[in-house]
């Protein structure tokens, strides 16, 4: 579960700083609360540009804060993060409303385009302000349609802590990635040692995270078959959007690098010994170089094998 901080639920609704006071300590709150469930408040990093007054921005409102609370602040908010756009998935011309204004290139909208591609978003807001319920509806304006998608807002703590208390345990591990990963992707088949590739390299959250979120694509797009083997409307929506174009999150290799790494390429099949799979289609990490190889084309009727998930095969 991935919360970012709301944004928008700054918009100088607060008469003065003594009122600003309880809010910020709230967040800073549910900011603590996110680390001691393993995770992180995620913020937008021109949160301190915000308006908390009338008259004064988040960076100025802070400034005059105690000075412990004022470096806490500033720390978080300019230094540490983590910052959402780091690993942003939605672009800056996706059309994404909410509430009758804009939503695009904010914590809101990355959440809705997140979770609509099977990632668990929510949000959570400054109280009091204009975004005080949940769930929230953002509306994606996307080829001609308008997909509504709603998110989990939370402006209390306790509402808080009762969502991470249901939500998965976060993965701090390539050895818990790989137990954990078949029981979300049952489409899936993995070989019993697809994931050890990765098990001589440091660990690093966000290429874990994009991992998941990669084969939960797959798992759903596996799924998206009518009784005829066609592919469903949804499935069509996830070729298209994920297997095509310069920005597809899967590809196939060049034609020289199906030469070239051949053997590479081809693996052990997960349920016969006596079977190779060549595999040159794969999903793509960026930090570190990551691929996921997986069995194509991918069929109602067939399994959807996975038996490589490690560092970059075809560097020359």
């Amino acid at each position: 579960m991935e919360v970012l901080l709301n944004e928008l639920s700054l918009h100088g609704q607060f008469v003065n700083v003594q009122a600003f006071q309880t809010a910020i300590d709230n967040v800073m709150s549910a900011r603590s609360k996110m680390r001691q469930f393993g995770g992180e408040l995620r913020c937008h990093r021109n949160l301190t540009q915000a308006q908390v007054t009338h008259e004064l921005s988040l960076q100025q409102v802070v400034s005059k804060l105690d000075r412990n609370k004022r470096s806490a602040l500033m720390s978080w908010l300019t230094k540490e993060g983590p910052f959402w756009e780091d690993s942003r998935q939605h672009e800056v011309d996706d059309w994404l409303e909410s509430q009758n204004q804009i939503v695009t290139d904010t914590g809101l909208g990355e959440s809705a385009y997140r979770y609509f591609n099977g990632s668990d978003y929510q949000t959570f807001s400054f109280v009091p302000s204009d975004w005080q319920f949940t769930p929230i509806t953002v509306d994606w304006h996307r080829d001609n349609n308008i997909i509504a998608i709603t998110i989990t807002n939370h402006w209390d703590i306790n509402s808080l802590e009762i969502a991470l208390q249901a939500a998965a345990s976060p993965i701090t591990s390539w050895q818990q990635l790989a137990r954990d990963i078949p029981i979300c992707c049952p489409n899936l088949t993995f070989s019993e040692n697809s994931f050890e590739p990765l098990y001589s390299h440091p660990f690093v959250d966000c290429a874990a995270k994009r991992i998941v979120e990669l084969l939960k694509v797959l798992d759903k797009f596996k799924n998206c078959f009518d009784a005829q083997g066609q592919r469903t409307d949804e499935g069509n929506r996830l070729y298209q959007e994920h297997f095509t174009g310069d920005k597809a999150w899967f590809s196939t290799s060049s034609d020289d690098e199906k030469i070239e790494f051949k053997n590479e390429l081809t693996f052990n099949h997960p349920n016969n010994k006596d079977e190779k799979l060549f595999c040159p289609w794969h999903g793509k990490i960026k930090t570190p170089q990551i691929r996921i190889h997986f069995s194509y084309p991918i069929r109602a009727n067939k399994p959807l094998y996975v038996p490589y998930i490690g560092l970059k095969i075809t560097k020359k």
